[in-house]
């Protein structure tokens, strides 16, 4: 059963190694994703903006019968030249997400979506608005399977590698119940598991 949990500042060592291991995952599938050469954030960097958002409360942690296996962070700004300010201000922002590679496959990335629609709706906000890295292709597939649509690729006034703008509507989600989903039984084959985001 997965279950998402607020932060807190003791996750910041396993968020980073998170990030360490896709880092890695990405670079030897040939992307340029997160590395300091294509202007990806240095990982002292990447802490202390995850350890801020920590501190804020927005940084959220999914789980697997109680190992962490994905992180998300959810607020409202995003970097200069992305979103427009009415954009913002009706939305919230995704950023940071990663799944621990081990459980690729397991809906991680989807759960940790739809609780940042969740947030949304809890604040009245009707779009849930990220940037992806602009020429990851398969990252951007991954959110169109999600039901994100491409909303365009910022403009010249956004200088970061991150610049392919992807939304969706809150009232798109179905919001499923926070009960525990009963144990599938086990099959005779494993199953194939693709890259989780």
């Amino acid at each position: 059963m997965i279950t998402i949990r607020r932060g807190a500042l003791s996750d910041l060592g396993t968020i980073c190694r998170l990030r360490i291991q896709r880092t890695a995952w990405l670079t030897a599938r040939g992307s340029d994703q997160w590395t300091v050469a294509s202007r990806g954030l240095p990982i002292e960097i990447f802490a202390r903006a995850v350890g801020k958002a920590l501190d804020a409360g927005e940084t959220w942690i999914a789980e697997v019968t109680g190992e962490p296996a994905g992180t998300i962070t959810v607020n409202d700004r995003s970097d200069p030249g992305l979103w427009s300010p009415w954009e913002l201000a009706d939305a919230v922002i995704v950023h940071y997400m990663i799944v621990d590679v081990s459980f690729a496959g397991q809906r991680i990335g989807h759960r940790l979506l739809a609780h940042a629609a969740s947030l949304a709706r809890h604040r009245q906000r009707h779009w849930v608005r990220l940037d992806a890295w602009t020429t990851n292709n398969d990252l951007h597939d991954y959110y169109r399977r999600e039901g994100f649509h491409l909303a365009r690729i910022a403009g010249p006034a956004a200088s970061g590698p991150s610049r392919a703008l992807f939304q969706r509507r809150c009232d798109s989600w179905t919001f499923e119940p926070m009960t525990p989903v009963p144990t599938p039984v086990p099959q005779a084959a494993p199953e194939a598991h693709s890259g989780g985001r």
